[in-house]
């Protein structure tokens, strides 16, 4: 299917779930809903619901569009999940939660701060996603998220400064050679440092893995000088290299939060996250 059709699709498919009296909206999330979709992109649309759904209103919908179902999984974390391709070939990702469990999420990380990544990502599909059905409830969410609480900032960029004892054994990784704990180690770096930014320009984090990263470091105002392209040099130069890179990239990040962020205290992080064994 054309990209292009892709926001159509996501409309008609929508079809099928809103005739359902138990839901009470229908949300286009992920890339289509952004404008970010290429040809290995799918939908995903997360439906809201006034009461649990049964199998049968999770499975109906796939059935009116003789879909074959690839995932389906029961409720846990507060959600339901299920995948399917359409009879045109095109995949659905589908999260149903409680309309009564967004209402919580949105208080946890608006009012408590809560910095999970699932809680985030919630958050970070209301803001940016589509509504396709019950407008009016997804624009009353919208209007509940658009600032970014300053005691999420805080916490986001306490939590993501705390490297961890492996951080500290990178120079012993990288001399024995131990490469697959060390480029986890690496990898895990760049996540807390990428954690720090959004938190730092105001981001809620829209995926637990950092996925477009691209697109999201392009919307950050805060940031080290062609931080995107040093933080990929770092998987694909020299190992040697590519420790000093980052540990230049640590050093800037933690230079912008004490002129960004002079409040907040990271003296006992920058102690942590310079010792070395």
């Amino acid at each position: 299917m054309n990209l292009k059709n892709l926001k159509q699709k996501a409309i008609e498919m929508s079809d099928f779930y809103k005739a359902n009296p138990k839901i009470e909206a229908i949300l286009l999330a992920g890339s289509v809903a952004l404008g970010w979709e290429d040809e290995f992109s799918d939908i995903e649309l997360h439906i809201l619901w006034k009461e649990p759904p049964t199998d049968e209103d999770r499975i109906g919908p796939i059935r009116s569009a003789q879909g074959s179902i690839l995932t389906y999984h029961p409720y846990e974390d507060e959600e339901w999940s299920e995948s399917y391709i359409t009879n045109d070939e095109i995949k659905l990702e589908i999260s149903s939660f409680l309309t009564s469990t967004i209402h919580s999420v949105i208080e946890d990380v608006m009012v408590r701060s809560d910095v999970s990544l699932d809680k985030q990502c919630i958050v970070a599909s209301l803001q940016d996603g589509e509504a396709l059905f019950g407008e009016i409830l997804i624009n009353t969410f919208k209007k509940s998220v658009v600032n970014y609480p300053c005691d999420l900032a805080r916490k986001m960029i306490f939590e993501n400064l705390e490297f961890g004892g492996r951080w500290n054994n990178r120079k012993a990784l990288l001399k024995r050679e131990d490469w697959l704990m060390f480029y986890n180690v690496l990898c895990e770096v760049q996540r807390k440092l990428m954690g720090v930014l959004f938190g730092l320009n105001d981001l809620y984090v829209h995926h637990p893995t950092y996925k477009w990263m691209s697109k999201k470091i392009g919307q950050m105002r805060i940031k080290p000088d062609n931080f995107l392209s040093r933080m990929n040099n770092v998987l694909l130069g020299n190992p040697v290299e590519s420790l000093a890179s980052l540990e230049q990239l640590v050093e800037e990040v933690v230079n912008l939060v004490e002129l960004h962020k002079p409040e907040v205290n990271i003296e006992k992080h920058k102690q942590l996250i310079s010792y070395l064994k």
